[in-house]
């Protein structure tokens, strides 16, 4: 008889509770759990997929090792053994910076994701770390560093309770939000519209969410810094500063005028495209609300001033009063979180501890920019041995990184390579290990990074739907051997990797006088954890010790997990809430909102002021049924309106002969892709839109139907040299493009 199980959808970052429907140990459907404190039964075409997701057969259910040039199914002591064989020698003879960590989106994802990594970083000691996040979301992390001394200290929209909402370069129809866990989020935007609210978007294309908006400004890629500089302006100019209680915690803010002198509503006007009169409104709209939110994604990050405008929209939120209040932008606080210290002056946020071996580019967040990934494996310098081995954990760079083709070719050169990946997509297929996690139906989940970004505070697990398959293993134990087998300590029992952990953590709490731990036995505590396996131990254990936590009897109320089980749809934890100061780490104790690195970007943009593209220029989109790469073997995922088109407005369309379901050739710095045209008026003139994550059409692949239909790779067109200096952050929007028309 069908039986039904819980899970919490990992396929985007809405994390909607899902109620299963599952015949044997096979998912055979999915609906919203009308009971999720925090989704309350909304859910999107992706995870009514879920089953589709969890059974695809092109999910690989073996290990892969490389024998004879050819990958071959072995089993699990097998491919252990390799990765032994193939990491330790390469640390041994060149050192840890020899090995390149990659690590991809889908990690934040997952439970595994979320716990393993930082050990292996930590144990391997490589610089050499690389993830999606440089070409994504690194400017918000930097921007935050600089302003509050915490690159994950990110205030997230109030959207339950604003009255005005500025959205900048965010889709959130399409992408269900982004840096910004909201279930519904189109539902809480026609909420905010129904309760008398107002929603700006400003965003080149005429998006789902912009047409859902009171007002849509069609700004020209790439500028989004200087509008929101010239918002700033607007309100000093015309004495609507106004911080109200933050400002005891502000400093900096006497010295903002003279920096953004520069940036007026009439000289940034022509660089934007949008008239004066409309930016003087746009701020003065923000002054005048009695709440009021600004939010910025991708758009504006993957930018050449993509840190300048991350920062300038905390500026905006700040210089209204609306940074840390009801209604505006807040800092969630997840269950999982450390024990809130006492607030007080901390070590603060830096860049450039180290750079990149070739082109100098400086760290930012331990991480070196993604894009410079193929240069350091395959360009020899007098600073250091290349990279020589890489361990890529749910990544495929090739795809996803300015000009794959060169990546390809340099990780076809490579000593020795480790995937973690469930396919044998374009990246894995360079593997000389590939280790398959299980199916998300098979594994447990909790969201320790999304819940950090959440617009309510929540917390919520959920134990595997279904089984372990014969012949699979967890994936909490691939990260494990993995962390074993690259650090010299190959056939330990990976449940010390999971022990050594908690002995650590503990080892610091009792040593911390402000967490509830202190001056505690560590063992005596340890012994309390409840838990089938080490994660579920070192889940109770961040619970326990985090900001809702029981502090081992402590607050007998508090969370642990043996009550968030009985609680299998969710705990709600309330609204979000002011907490300043107490998250500020600057060393100033306050925010500072002129950090010298930010200061000295600023005649950078100075710059901007005066130019102009000569041609069209290209955005990327993305669509509902679309994660990056991941999702485009799945049938019912695919086809209809999610295609890899060019969108062209009908002028340019006109203009250079393009007609509608014509194949275009489109040239940038790092190549050339063809690909159908889409003429649609809902892009403006000048800009042409290619959606992220296709390109399936490279041999030795297993994706069977994403190889049907494979698209083009909109990241061929670059070639990594574009970059945002602070992050490292890849350009990928407002890139100069060339069209030719094939007949």
């Amino acid at each position: 008889m069908p039986r039904t199980a819980l899970r919490i959808c990992p396929l985007c970052e809405a994390t909607c509770g899902l109620t299963l429907t599952i015949d044997g140990t096979r998912v055979t459907g999915a609906r919203g759990d009308r009971e999720d404190v925090f989704s309350k039964g909304f859910i999107c075409p992706k995870g009514a997929s879920f089953g589709a997701v969890d059974g695809d057969p092109d999910r690989l259910r073996a290990p892969l090792v490389r024998r004879d040039g050819e990958l071959r199914e072995a089993t699990w002591e097998e491919a252990f053994d390799a990765v032994a064989a193939g990491i330790r020698p390469v640390v041994e003879r060149y050192g840890p910076n020899a090995v390149g960590v990659v690590l991809g989106n889908p990690n934040v994802h997952t439970m595994a994701g979320g716990l393993y990594p930082p050990v292996l970083l930590g144990a391997l000691g490589s610089r050499s770390v690389f993830s999606a996040s440089t070409v994504d979301q690194m400017p918000k992390h930097v921007s935050s560093g600089l302003l509050y001394g915490d690159a994950g200290a990110i205030p997230v929209p109030d959207l339950d309770h604003t009255d005005h909402l500025l959205l900048i370069g965010a889709n959130p129809l399409e992408s269900n939000g982004s840096l910004c866990t909201a279930a519904d989020f189109p539902g809480k935007l026609k909420a905010l519209r129904a309760r008398g609210g107002t929603l700006t978007v400003v965003d080149p294309r005429r998006t789902r969410t912009a047409k859902l908006a009171d007002r849509h400004v069609a700004v020209r890629p790439g500028t989004d810094a200087l509008l929101l500089a010239a918002m700033a302006t607007v309100l000093f100019d015309e004495g609507l500063v106004d911080l109200g209680g933050l400002a005891p915690h502000v400093e900096g803010v006497d010295q903002l005028p003279a920096a953004l002198k520069d940036f007026t509503p009439d000289a940034v006007a022509p660089a934007c495209d949008v008239e004066a009169p409309v930016i003087r409104a746009l701020a003065r709209e923000l002054a005048a609300a009695r709440t009021a939110a600004v939010y910025a994604r991708i758009g504006s990050c993957t930018v050449p001033h993509g840190t300048l405008a991350s920062w300038l929209v905390d500026v905006l939120n700040i210089l209204t009063g609306n940074l840390d209040r009801p209604g505006g932008a807040l800092f969630p606080l997840a269950a999982t979180d450390r024990t809130p210290r006492p607030a007080g002056p901390g070590r603060g946020f830096a860049l450039g501890r180290w750079r990149s071996r070739v082109s100098g580019h400086p760290e930012a967040k331990s991480e070196l920019p993604i894009a410079a990934l193929a240069e350091e494996i395959d360009t020899a310098t007098d600073e250091g041995e290349p990279i020589h081995a890489v361990i890529a954990i749910a990544a495929n760079p090739v795809l996803s990184v300015p000009d794959g083709d060169r990546l390809d070719k340099a990780l076809g050169g490579l000593d020795f390579m480790v995937s973690v990946d469930p396919y044998l997509n374009e990246t894995s297929r360079h593997a000389d290990v590939v280790l398959p996690p299980p199916p998300p139906a098979q594994s447990p989940h909790h969201d320790f990074a999304f819940n950090t970004l959440a617009v309510r505070n929540q917390v919520r697990y959920t134990r595997p739907a279904v089984p372990l398959e014969p012949g699979r293993m967890a994936e909490t134990e691939i990260h494990a051997r993995l962390i074993l087998a690259v650090t010299g300590a190959h056939g330990t029992d990976p449940a010390a990797v999971d022990a050594m952990v908690i002995d650590q953590t503990l080892g610091k709490a009792v040593k911390e006088p402000h967490s509830p731990a202190y001056g505690r036995d560590p063992r005596e505590l340890a012994a309390r954890l409840t838990g089938d396996d080490g994660p579920e131990r070192r889940l109770d254990l961040m619970l326990r010790l985090g900001p809702y936590g029981d502090g081992f009897g402590v607050r007998p109320d508090g969370l642990t997990l043996e009550r968030l089980l009985a609680h299998p749809h969710g705990i709600d934890l309330g609204p979000l809430a002011a907490r300043l100061p107490q998250p500020l780490k600057t060393r100033s104790g306050k925010v500072e909102l002129l950090p010298g690195p930010i200061a000295d970007d600023l005649p950078r943009l100075r710059e901007a002021l005066d130019e102009r593209p000569a041609g069209l220029v290209l955005v990327g989109r993305r669509h509902l049924r679309s994660n990056n790469s991941w999702m485009h073997n799945v049938p019912a995922l695919t086809g209809g309106s999610n295609r890899c088109t060019l969108h062209i407005h009908p002028d340019d369309a006109d203009r250079l002969g393009v007609r509608d379901g014509q194949p275009v050739r489109v040239k940038g710095a790092g190549g050339e892709v063809t690909a159908p045209a889409e003429v649609t008026a809902d892009i403006r003139r000048g800009v042409v839109s290619l959606p992220h994550g296709w390109g399936h059409d490279r041999p030795g692949t297993r994706l069977h139907h994403a190889a049907t239909d494979p698209g083009a790779n909109v990241n061929q067109l670059l070639d990594g040299s574009l970059l945002d200096p602070l992050s490292g952050n890849a350009v990928l929007n407002g890139v100069p493009v060339e069209l030719i028309a094939r007949p």
